[in-house]
């Protein structure tokens, strides 16, 4: 099982989701875990009779939420020890250094820092890697209404002093353009619809993607995504 770590104060749970629901539809047994403080997917992600801790199936996806590690999960599925837990992936949302270092990211296959340009958003997201022993290879996930070089040197000052070394790749997503009413009606619905999204929020999705599935054509991403269009 490979982990994607999703790291930064900045609300992002539906990214996640929609990440992995293209993996699912690529065939990927996909276990998405909401370790963040607020744990937003108790929330947005249907569920009959929740608990403290409990995993949910929602579009194909499995979601944990209220679990401190794996080893938690691993017991609350009645996997006996020195069992595997039955995923290709696992994309952990986290946004505490509690949840970053009890599930391990600075271990993970690929690591995502998920930020908008405000203050808070930054600085607290940064304060995930305070007590980072060893530097952590990180790509830029940006919530901008405009691109500006002017913030991302700002975001570059900022993590000066952790141990961060930054992808020279970026990726974008538009906080305008009608997306977030399109997310928030998927939340109103309990649906994954991509229909509506802006091109650029899908591009930025199958570029994600396509980093975490190695193996997989950006045409047969781009299929996946066509499919989550038509609903199918």
């Amino acid at each position: 099982m490979k982990k994607i770590g999703f790291i930064g104060a900045y609300d992002k749970i539906d990214l996640v989701i929609y990440i992995a629901k293209i993996l699912t539809v690529l065939g990927k047994k996909v276990l998405v875990i909401d370790s963040t403080i607020n744990q937003k997917a108790r929330y947005v992600v249907p569920v009959i009779n929740p608990t403290v801790k409990y995993i949910t199936e929602f579009e194909e996806i499995d979601i944990a939420v209220g679990f401190e590690n794996f080893d938690e999960i691993k017991q609350y599925l009645s996997i006996s020890d020195g069992g595997e837990l039955d995923y290709d992936f696992a994309l952990i949302d986290v946004d505490n250094e509690k949840g970053f270092n009890e599930f391990n990211i600075a271990e993970a296959q690929k690591s995502y820092f998920v930020t908008s340009f405000d203050s808070y958003s930054l600085k607290k997201g940064l304060e995930i890697f305070v007590g980072l022993k060893k530097a952590i290879s990180l790509t830029k996930i940006l919530y901008t209404k405009q691109v500006l070089k002017e913030e991302d040197d700002y975001l570059n000052f900022l993590s000066l002093g952790y141990k961060i070394i930054w992808s020279e790749y970026r990726i974008y997503f538009p906080i305008e353009n009608g997306d977030l009413s399109v997310i928030y009606e998927n939340q109103r619905v309990s649906k994954i619809k991509f229909k509506k999204l802006s091109v650029q929020y899908k591009d930025s999705l199958a570029y994600i993607a396509e980093e975490i599935l190695v193996n997989v054509s950006e045409s047969n991403i781009r299929r996946a995504i066509k499919t989550i269009e038509r609903g199918v």
